[in-house]
């Protein structure tokens, strides 16, 4: 795109080229899908850009956005930009001390926040916050008896930017054009596994080569895409992909109703393009296996009998073979009678792209979606660079993350971790001179995770350095790579693997999903109250570890997971167990649960702990809650 080198003059070029004739955004909104064109889009941006000038936003300044997807995220991202400012990306279900380092750190004047949860939050730190002039809501339900001078609803911006654009005409088309693409577009926040989050700096050119870079290994996208976007917007990946790209195209950009809404409303648009985190496609994965475990006697057969064939045309495919006759004809009376159908029910009817970002699919997982027809594509990236690695749609391998994009210059060095070059990176961290320098020592990027070239070219990811994990024998063996198989059975939600030089065997900690293991214990006439009684019941016990041991057949025999416990509550992010991303803090993890760790790695059959139970009026009080150790030969 000559000459367009900022999203907001991405924006001018859809809105000059499809104006009211192309549908940009829907959004579902008590039930009605409503419909923005790009000139709906481009005015939005423009009025609320105005109105963010009028209040006193400069270039170089910083806005945060705290919210869901949403339309109001984007446009206000774009129209920040507009104005010389960069968007800081908060996710919406921060807590009011991460909200507060966030805004603190990246200088932020003004938060745009969606509704009174997130409101009520910002106002919690008001004093705290001093650089913050203005907080901006977009929805304004339960919002009619807040008066504090800060905030503004999004309507009465616009209203401000109308009124600001008679006074000043010409200004919001002057602001785009002077926007270059070196400037600061981003400041993405890292996941912050391993200390406080790092602002990175993401310039315009940043976004725009990184988003073409996806599009390369994407060549069945074009205009006409639509993809529904539900994940965090201060996500790097959905930022490139999800925005970036989409925008390049001049796609369609579709907004769930809620959280709650997502799977019906992705199977109501049935997009062309889905982007998830590994941990949602794992879900994804469950949640099919358990309703085929719920389902009649008979569509279960078919099921069963029609897999084997999606796995041998999988298989073939990875392979590079071509199917033989008999196959292509099995497979599609299989396609017919299940997967076509079972597609449907997912809203993946009309997929074109399915893509896993953050960490590594299991290859169970990868191989099954490849089975049912969803032929999901890894990609690889980091908040410094966005997109390094992607399958082609000629070259996908459940164990591979496909070529590298040669302008990422990706090699590997002496001690096997992933080095890129510094050309195609992010610009620095924000305030942290330090930390820059460290990542570029060298002059490449350093980043942190371990992985290979194999001799066919493609990239092969596999853990962060930090994380690799060894055993007083000297065994060496990636946590990352069992927990996804363990993740693979429809009755594991999350899983934690224990190592060390001081530890002689592989342990685990375990989480259950309480759905479905809830609704399989309801078919086995188990009774149960809570997540931590249903958790440590014998039978529940012995179905993980009837997984633990199917994991184990496949992993050599000194890196095989010898005990696990299942944990009597859920990984939580708001407790810091999870990253907002859904990454796992394994060190905070294991000292958090040291007692639990020991237990493990000692001659204890079970351990006792405090458990928080929170009742439906609302208190809270604690259970004491056996958790039972389990050894697996």
């Amino acid at each position: 795109m000559p000459n367009i080198d900022t999203l907001p003059k991405v924006l001018r070029r859809n809105f000059e080229k499809f104006g009211d004739r192309k549908v940009a955004m829907r959004k579902k909104d008590y039930g009605v899908w409503k419909e923005y064109t790009w000139h709906d889009y481009y005015t939005r941006v423009k009025h609320f850009s105005l109105g963010l000038m009028s209040l006193g936003l400069v270039q170089g300044d910083k806005v945060s956005i705290l919210g869901d997807s949403d339309p109001q995220w984007i446009w206000a991202e774009i129209a920040a930009q507009s104005a010389g400012a960069a968007v800081v990306g908060i996710y919406s279900d921060s807590l009011p001390t991460e909200v507060k380092y966030i805004a603190t750190h990246s200088d932020s004047k003004v938060l745009v926040v969606q509704d009174q949860e997130q409101v009520d939050k910002v106002l919690s730190l008001k004093a705290e916050l001093p650089l913050v002039k203005k907080v901006i809501y977009w929805d304004p339900k339960g919002m009619r008896n807040y008066d504090d001078p800060i905030l503004l609803s999004f309507e009465q911006v616009l209203q401000l930017g109308r009124k600001y654009e008679k006074e000043r005409p010409g200004l919001f088309e002057e602001m785009v054009e002077k926007g270059r693409g070196e400037d600061t577009a981003l400041i993405l926040y890292t996941s912050g596994t391993t200390g406080l989050p790092k602002g990175a700096i993401t310039s315009h050119d940043n976004l725009l080569v990184w988003s073409s870079w996806h599009l390369s290994v994407n060549p069945s996208l074009d205009e006409n895409t639509d993809v529904v976007c539900f994940l965090m917007p201060g996500w790097n990946a959905e930022q490139v992909s999800g925005l970036g790209a989409i925008m390049m195209l001049g796609g369609t950009q579709n907004f769930p109703e809620s959280a709650d809404t997502v799977q019906e409303n992705i199977r109501e648009i049935a997009p062309h393009y889905v982007l998830n985190a590994s941990r949602v496609w794992e879900g994804v994965s469950s949640t099919i296996r358990a309703k085929i475990d719920d389902t009649s006697f008979l569509k279960r057969s078919f099921y069963n009998l029609f897999l084997p064939i999606g796995y041998k045309i999988a298989d073939l495919y990875f392979d590079g073979k071509k199917p033989s006759l008999a196959w292509r004809a099995m497979y599609a009376v299989a396609h017919f009678m299940v997967f076509r159908p079972l597609r449907d029910k997912f809203g993946f009817s009309r997929i074109k792209v399915a893509q896993t970002g953050g960490a590594m699919l299991g290859p169970d997982i990868f191989r099954f979606f490849h089975a049912i027809g969803i032929r999901i594509k890894q990609g690889f990236g980091l908040t410094e660079i966005g997109f390094m690695s992607g399958h082609n749609d000629d070259n996908i391998s459940p164990y591979t993350w496909g070529k590298p994009i040669p302008e990422a210059g990706i090699r590997i060095s002496p001690d096997g971790e992933v080095l890129a070059s510094k050309e195609a990176c992010f610009i620095g961290y924000y305030k942290d001179a330090e930390a820059t320098a460290k990542v570029f020592r060298g002059g490449v990027l350093h980043t942190g995770d371990s992985g290979y070239i194999d001799e066919e070219g493609n990239f092969i990811f596999i853990d962060r350095l930090s994380d690799l994990l060894e055993l007083t024998d000297g065994t060496k063996f990636s946590p990352q790579f069992i927990e996804s198989r363990l993740k693979f059975s429809p009755y594991v939600k999350e899983a934690i693997t224990l190592g060390g030089k001081e530890r002689p065997f592989v342990g685990a900690i375990i989480n259950v999903d309480f759905q479905n293991v809830g609704n399989w214990a309801e078919r086995k006439r188990i009774p149960y109250t809570t997540f931590a009684d249903l958790s440590q019941k014998p039978q529940v016990h012995d179905l993980i570890k009837k997984d633990v041991e199917r994991v184990n057949k496949h992993l050599p025999e000194k890196a095989r997971v010898r005990r696990f416990a299942l944990l009597h509550k859920e990984f939580d992010a708001d407790e810091a167990e999870l990253t907002r991303t859904r990454k796992l803090r394994r060190t905070f993890f294991e000292q958090r649960y040291k007692e639990l760790v020991e237990a493990i790695y000692g001659d204890k059959d079970h351990l006792d702990v405090q458990a928080k139970v929170r009742y439906r009026d609302g208190r809270e009080g604690s259970v004491t809650t056996c958790i039972g150790i389990n050894t697996v030969t």
